[in-house]
């Protein structure tokens, strides 16, 4: 059984192990945190919640591998619970409003403005967006990009492609469905 003293010891050693952690990844930390949560007090909350989380681990006594993946994990988490808390709130367009022609998938994505929560799920719905719209079938991606980014009417690319509307209306329903069950885990992600 181990004594007092040595107890006491291995405490203190701990509490300086732990100190040092703090000052070695503190600035790097928070750096990464307020990549994704602008708000600065937002920020420090989520960095203090991580090295109380690291304080309870490292009490423990269980050995923490690579201290600094395990923190950016931490905070990876914290960001991502923060943002359920909050409900990012974005608009889902029922299916049979997909081939309106006044519904614009820009529409449905969170105002980046509005908090710094929306800016991160605009940021992150925009690049899944980019890459989801790269992955469609060329006729479904020439329509859509050029209704919802070009603002061009059915009835124009109807004029220039030789294609009838309700074939291009077609396309672009199909389009977005796709767009939608793709972006669907994300969305669920950020809610």
């Amino acid at each position: 059984m181990q004594s007092e003293t040595d107890i006491h010891g291995l405490m203190i050693k701990q509490d300086r192990s732990i100190s040092d952690t703090f000052a070695h990844e503190r600035n790097r930390l928070r750096g990464f945190i307020r990549g994704y949560v602008p708000d600065l007090a937002d920020a420090e909350d989520i960095l203090q919640e991580v090295f109380f989380e690291f304080i309870q681990a490292a009490r423990l006594l269980k050995p923490i591998e690579q201290t600094g993946a395990w923190l950016f994990s931490v905070a990876r988490n914290r960001i991502k619970d923060r943002f359920r808390r909050r409900r990012v709130e974005v608009l889902v367009v029922d299916s049979n409003e997909a081939d309106d022609e006044d519904v614009s998938i820009l529409n449905l994505l969170p105002d980046p403005g509005a908090t710094p929560e929306a800016a991160f799920a605009h940021a992150l719905l925009v690049d899944e967006l980019d890459a989801a719209i790269d992955d469609l079938p060329d006729d479904q991606r020439s329509v859509f990009i050029a209704h919802e980014f070009d603002g061009r009417s059915f009835k124009e690319l109807s004029d220039e492609t030789g294609i009838g509307i309700n074939t291009l209306l077609s396309r672009k329903r199909y389009a977005v469905l796709f767009l939608r069950r793709r972006l669907q885990a994300l969305y669920e992600e950020v809610q």
